[in-house]
C-alpha cells in the first residue's frame, strides 16, 4: 500500500521548476501588518542583510516600521539547484511578530508544506512527498529520499562525547542496505552509509566493496570523499587489515574515529598528531585516559607536560582542558539536573585554575576559560540546598579570584579560533592595561600570528592610540605578501588589517604610507574596492572627507564608510563623533538603519564597533546602546535611537543567546534599566 501525501518530485518536461512555483506563490503574499521581501540576490547573504533590506524597503515604500516580514537570503537559496529544483528545505527567515508571520505564510503553495520551528527558529518550506506503509520513499523520488535520510540521521541525543540515534526499523535498515547492494556509486553511498554506521550496521561486505573504490577514486586525497567518516569507523570496528594504513593517510581528521575505539595503535597515532599541532589533543586525552591513566587529572597533567616539552601551540592546552572538563563532568557523581547542568562544567573549570596537581599552562588555560563564569558559579552555589556543597563551591570561586590576575598576566585570547569568539570578548578590551598593550604588541611582532590575529591586535592598539612605529615596522615585511589578501570583516569589530595599517602609516607620516596608498589606488585585486575609502581615516583632510561623503550619499553598499566619515569628521572638528552622527538624523541621502548602527558604534571613539549591524548578542553593543540612551548631551532623537537598540537587544529578550553568558543579576539589572525608562519607551 502507498500512502499519497503529496506530489512526486520528478518534474515532466515543460513543467515549472520548484523555484518558479515558489516565486509565483511568494508574490501573492503580504497584507495588513505583514510583508515579504523580494527573492534574494547575492547582496542579501545573511539574516542581518535581510533585516537591513526590510528596513530599506519599508522606508522606500512607506511601510510602517512595526510590520512583520519574511524573506530568504542567498545562503538559504542554495536549497535550489541551477535548474530551479528544490534540493533541500528552503529556510524562510522573518522579523516582527511570529504569529503574524506564521499566519501570513500559511500552509505554503500547493504541493509543498511549511514547518514552523517556533519563535526562535526559521520556517522551512519543502516538497510534500509519498511514502509506503513502512514510511519509506520510492528510491526514485529524490525529495522523498532526502527527507527520509534527514529523519533517520537526526540524533535523538547529543553530548560532547557521544551521539545517539533512534534504532532503525527492519524495513528501514533493509531499504538502506538495498541502496548499497548494486554497483558501487561513491557519491550515492555517502548518503546511505552514514545512517547505517551511526548504528554500527555497515557490513564487512559493504566496507570491502567501498574501500577499494574509495582508495582508487580519491588516491592521495582520501578526505575529499565525505563517506570516509562512515567507512573508517566500520573498518576499525571490523578490524580490517588495511585500516591503520588508511588512518595514517587520513591524518588528524580521523582522530574522532580512533578516539571512539581506543587501542594501543590508535593511541600512538593520536599522540603523534597532537604533538605536531594537528588538533588531535582531545582524542589523545580520551584514549590515554581510557587505556593508561584512569584518573583524569593525572592523565591531563601528564599530557600537558608533554605538550609543553614539545612546544605545542597554546591552543593545544585549551583543547586538553576541554577534554578534561568533559571527562570529570561526565562522571555519575558530578551530574546535575538539566536545570543547572552548566554548574558542574563551570565549577570544574574554576577548580582546575587553582589545582596544584596540574601544570601551570593548563591552569592558565582554565583561568582564561573561567574569566566570565565566577559570578555564574556564585549564583549557582546560592541555589544549592546542601550548605556544605554551597560553601565548597564559594570557596573555589574565592581561590580562583585570588589567583586569577597572576595566572592571566601577559595572556590573551586564542587568535586562531573562530572570529566570533574574539568578538564575544571585545568588551574586555575597552580599556587596555599595560600588560594588554605588551601582549598585543608581542603578537604583532610574532611572525606566526595570522591575518585574523593581526587585524584584531592592530585594531585595538590603533583605536586606543597605542599603536607605534615599532608595530608598523614589525608588519612591513609582511604587508605585500600576506596583508594584501582578501579577509572578510563583515561580522567583526575590526577592519581589514591593511586598512588599519595604512591608517597608522599615514598618521605617523611614515614613508610606507605612500606605498600602501599606491597599492590601494590600483584596480586589482577587486576585493579591496569596497573598503578602499576606509583608509581615509588616516591623516584626515577635508578632501578625504568630501570624497567619503560623496560615496555615503551615493547609495553605495556601506561597509564602514559612514562610520569612517563620522570618525574622520570628528577628528577634523575636534568634537565627539556622537555629535557628528546625531546631526545626520533625518539628513537626506543617509539611510536610517546605517546611521543608527554608526551612532551606537561610535559611542566610545577609543574603541568603535565596526560590525556592519548592531549585534544583539554582544555585550559591547548593549553597553553602547545604554550609554547613548542616557547621554544628556545628545538630542532626544539620538537618545531614542539608543533606547530602541537597547530594547531590541537580546539581554532582555533572549538572554541565553548573549555571549559570554549573562548572570541572573545582569539580566535583572537590564530589565530594571529598561523599566526605569518605560515612560520614554511609551513616548516613542
Amino acid at each position: 500500500m502507498v500512502l499519497l501525501v503529496g506530489l512526486n518530485t520528478n518534474r515532466p518536461a515543460g513543467q515549472q521548476s520548484d523555484l518558479s512555483r515558489i516565486k509565483t506563490w511568494w508574490r501573492t503574499l503580504g497584507g495588513d501588518c505583514f510583508a515579504v521581501l523580494p527573492p534574494p540576490t547575492r547582496g542579501r547573504y545573511t539574516q542581518s542583510d535581510g533585516h537591513e533590506d526590510a528596513a530599506e524597503m519599508f522606508a522606500t515604500r512607506g511601510i510602517a516600521t512595526d510590520t512583520s516580514f519574511a524573506y530568504w537570503h542567498w545562503q538559504s537559496h542554495d536549497a535550489f539547484a541551477r535548474s530551479g529544483e528544490l534540493t533541500g528545505a528552503l529556510y524562510l527567515h522573518w522579523g516582527g511578530d511570529h504569529a503574524t508571520v506564521a499566519a501570513g505564510l500559511g500552509d505554503g503553495p500547493p504541493g509543498y508544506r511549511i514547518v514552523d520551528n517556533g519563535p526562535r527558529g526559521a520556517f522551512q518550506l519543502d516538497r510534500v512527498t509519498a511514502v509506503d506503509a513502512d514510511g519509506l520513499p520510492d528510491p526514485e523520488d529524490d525529495a522523498g529520499v532526502r527527507q527520509f535520510l534527514a529523519r533517520v540521521d537526526e540524533p535523538r541525543h547529543r553530548t560532547a562525547r557521544s551521539t545517539e540515534y533512534d534504532p532503525l526499523t527492519a524495513a528501514e535498515e533493509r531499504w538502506l542496505h538495498d541502496r548499497l547492494s548494486g554497483p558501487v556509486d561513491l557519491d550515492a553511498a555517502v548518503r546511505f552509509a552514514a545512517p547505517l554506521e551511526h548504528r554500527q550496521a555497515l557490513t564487512p561486505d559493504e566496507t570491502a566493496r567501498l574501500l577499494p573504490a574509495w582508495r582508487e577514486a580519491y588516491a592521495g586525497r582520501l578526505t575529499a570523499w565525505r563517506g570516509w567518516r562512515s567507512v573508517l569507523p566500520a573498518l576499525l570496528r571490523q578490524e580490517h587489515p588495511e585500516v591503520w594504513e588508511v588512518a595514517a593517510e587520513l591524518g588528524a581528521e580521523a582522530a574522532y574515529a580512533l578516539t571512539a575505539q581506543p587501542s594501543p595503535r590508535s593511541l600512538e597515532l593520536l599522540r603523534a598528531w597532537a604533538l605536531t599541532g594537528d588538533g588531535a589533543v582531545r582524542g589523545w586525552f580520551r584514549a590515554h585516559h581510557a587505556l593508561r591513566e584512569p584518573d583524569p587529572v593525572r592523565a591531563a597533567a601528564a599530557l600537558s607536560e608533554e605538550l609543553t616539552a614539545h612546544a605545542a601551540p597554546e591552543a593545544a592546552q585549551t583543547g586538553l582542558l576541554r577534554a578534561l572538563r568533559e571527562a570529570v563532568t561526565d562522571e555519575p557523581d558530578t551530574r546535575r539536573s538539566p536545570a543547572d547542568a552548566f554548574s558542574p562544567l563551570l565549577l570544574a573549570t574554576i577548580r582546575f585554575a587553582t589545582d596544584d596537581r596540574l601544570p601551570r599552562p593548563l591552569r592558565v588555560a582554565a583561568a582564561k576559560a573561567a574569566a566570565d563564569t565566577a559570578e555564574r558559579v556564585r549564583e549557582a552555589a546560592g541555589r544549592l540546598t546542601d550548605a556544605a556543597e554551597a560553601a565548597d563551591a564559594l570557596a573555589a570561586v574565592e581561590r580562583y579570584e585570588t589567583a586569577r590576575d597572576d595566572l592571566l598576566a601577559g595572556t590573551g585570547p586564542d587568535l586562531t579560533g573562530y572570529e566570533g569568539g574574539l568578538g564575544d570578548i571585545y568588551h574586555r578590551y575597552r580599556t587596555l592595561s599595560p600588560a594588554d598593550v605588551r601582549w598585543l604588541r608581542d603578537r604583532l611582532a610574532d611572525p606566526s600570528t595570522g591575518v585574523q590575529g593581526i587585524a584584531f591586535c592592530l585594531e585595538l592598539l590603533h583605536a586606543h592610540g597605542e599603536a607605534a612605529e615599532a608595530d608598523l615596522v614589525a608588519l612591513l615585511p609582511r604587508w605585500k605578501k600576506e596583508l594584501t589578501k582578501q579577509y572578510r570583516t563583515t561580522y567583526t569589530e575590526w577592519r581589514h588589517p591593511l586598512v588599519t595599517l595604512t591608517c597608522l602609516a599615514q598618521d605617523l607620516g611614515h614613508p610606507a604610507g605612500e606605498a600602501m596608498l599606491a597599492w590601494w589606488a590600483k584596480p586589482k585585486p577587486l576585493w579591496k574596492e569596497p573598503v578602499r575609502l576606509l583608509t581615509h581615516l588616516g591623516a584626515p583632510t577635508e578632501e578625504k572627507a568630501a570624497e567619503l561623503w560623496e560615496f555615503v550619499v551615493s547609495g553605495g553598499h556601506d561597509t564602514g564608510h559612514l562610520m569612517t566619515w563620522v570618525l574622520l569628521r570628528a577628528r577634523l572638528d575636534g568634537t565627539h563623533p556622537l555629535h557628528v552622527a546625531e546631526k545626520l538624523i533625518d539628513e537626506p541621502g543617509i539611510r536610517a538603519y546605517v546611521l543608527h548602527r554608526v551612532l551606537i558604534g561610535v559611542a566610545d571613539p577609543a574603541q568603535p564597533l565596526w560590525h556592519y549591524a548592531i549585534d544583539p548578542r554582544s555585550h559591547s553593543w548593549w553597553h553602547r546602546a545604554q550609554e547613548v540612551a542616557d547621554d544628556e548631551r545628545l538630542s532626544a532623537e539620538a537618545r531614542a535611537i539608543g533606547l530602541k537598540a537597547a530594547r531590541e537587544h537580546y539581554v532582555t529578550r533572549y538572554p541565553d543567546q548573549v555571549r559570554p553568558a549573562l548572570t541572573e543579576g545582569e539580566v535583572k539589572t537590564a530589565h530594571a534599566w529598561l523599566e526605569a525608562r518605560a515612560d520614554r519607551t511609551a513616548a516613542d
